[in-house]
């Protein structure tokens, strides 16, 4: 799911109204640099910017997070090097660089 396609389907899936002094953050989705807020999630983060996660591992369904706490297991995203990571309860960082499709040969 590149970040082209997904601004496609309508741009970000949340709008932020409030807290827009905080500092950026550089971080890098499929590629493409992003910036974020300090302090934000890698879910908020990446939802700003577009309207899903990812795709479903099981179907052609997007994914945008379920219960927001870190318990159902649905914001699962990886970083470059092949670790995962849960998007909701996870701060974005400085130089973070993520992919949200899982790498070659992730069962």
């Amino acid at each position: 799911m590149k970040p082209e396609t997904q601004q496609d389907h309508g741009g970000g899936r949340i709008v932020r109204l409030a807290e827009i002094g905080r500092p950026s953050v550089r971080f890098v989705l499929n590629g493409v640099v992003c910036e974020a807020l300090a302090g934000d999630t890698v879910l908020t983060a990446i939802l700003v910017r577009t309207p899903a996660l990812r795709r479903s591992e099981f179907g052609p369904e997007f994914r945008a997070g379920f219960c927001l706490m870190g318990a159902c297991q649905d914001c699962w995203i990886w970083q470059e090097e092949g670790t995962r990571l849960r998007a909701c309860s996870t701060p974005v960082a400085e130089g973070m660089r993520l992919s949200t499709e899982a790498p070659e040969g992730w069962p």
